[in-house]
């Protein structure tokens, strides 16, 4: 027998018992790390989840912000030699004369509560359905403008600012009304769910239409335009200088030119906004219950809400806007 034979004689080699148990040792592992991948990757969605949600409504809440500053801005062009008015020349329109309602107002920041859906004064509006869960669209001939029954959601606002066009023929100096409203989602399985519209008007006061008249036709201007899906709340509230609320007790609205709250619409100062939206896939692990609800706080008390059947994520944006033009001749 020579020497290599000898030596692997000796070489021991691993017996069955052996083999499972390194098999089941190498199971244990690989089992271990699976669990620890599974939560780090939740974990990880979750975050992306949110992160997306947040982002998506501070974009939104950034153009809003940007459109409630302008409220009552009027452009001046000055004295000049072009025979072109120095100031506005546009009729103002409150809405109580003979023939007009608030639909045709100017002033500049209306805020209307607890109300769906908007009608513009033309009376042109295609409205786009959305489906809650696969997000497609379709256009519908009517919109539904209702006060919501249940008293949750949401307010509509309408701003209305000047502007100016020195190669416009017909009508230099312009104004416009923006308004973000909401209304209900194609949804059977949650009626507190609803998406964001906005509608732009332009005021068109011409030789052609002398008394003017508020439409959506010119090519700047549009008829309801989808902003954003999975809205569960859009809440506004209305302070002057000092501070006070100017939700008035009497009439159960914010200024409006039609009622006894008119005299406080140019003194508006400040405008609290949050926005609600939800997520469109489920957030939590386990649903809300009747002992431990998800509250989602609203600017006031009776817009809070409790959400307890579903695992959801609602999260909502709160800012405070400075309206530097209203009031300002």
């Amino acid at each position: 027998m020579s020497l290599t034979d000898k030596h692997l004689k000796n070489i021991a080699g691993v017996s069955l018992i052996e083999l499972l148990i390194g098999i089941c040792v190498t199971a244990l592992m690989m089992g271990a790390l699976f669990s620890t991948y599974t939560v780090v990757n939740n974990s990880y969605n979750q975050v992306v989840d949110k992160a997306s949600v947040s982002r998506s409504s501070r974009d939104l809440v950034g153009m809003m912000v940007k459109d409630i500053r302008l409220a009552g801005f009027k452009y001046y062009y000055g004295e000049n030699t072009e025979d072109i008015p120095a100031f506005e020349n546009l009729t103002h329109i409150s809405g109580t004369e003979e023939g007009r309602d608030l639909i045709d107002s100017h002033d500049p920041l209306i805020v209307e509560r607890n109300i769906l859906g908007y009608i513009p004064a033309d009376g042109v509006e295609t409205i786009v359905r959305v489906d809650e869960e696969t997000t497609d669209t379709e256009a519908s001939d009517t919109i539904d403008v209702t006060t919501n029954i249940s008293g949750i959601c949401c307010d509509r606002i309408s701003v209305v600012y000047g502007d100016f066009d020195k190669r416009d023929p017909k009508q230099k100096y312009k104004k416009y009304r923006i308004t973000y409203f909401a209304d209900r989602m194609d949804s059977q399985t949650d009626k507190k769910l609803f998406a964001l519209y906005k509608t732009k008007e332009c005021w068109v006061e011409n030789l052609e239409s002398p008394k003017g008249d508020w439409f959506t036709s010119p090519e700047e201007c549009y008829p309801a335009q989808l902003v954003r899906t999975h809205l569960v709340d859009m809440e506004f509230l209305l302070f002057d200088s000092n501070g006070k609320h100017l939700f008035n007790e009497t009439t159960q609205t914010y200024p409006l030119p039609i009622n006894e709250s008119s005299t406080d619409l140019y003194r508006i100062r400040q405008v609290d906004m949050r926005l609600t939206f939800r997520s469109k896939k489920d957030f939590y692990a386990i649903a809300g219950s009747s002992t431990k609800p998800r509250l989602v706080k609203g600017l006031t008390e009776e817009r809070t809400q409790e959400f307890v059947d579903d695992k959801y994520l609602r999260d909502s944006v709160v800012v405070s806007i400075f309206t530097r033009n209203i009031g300002i001749n």
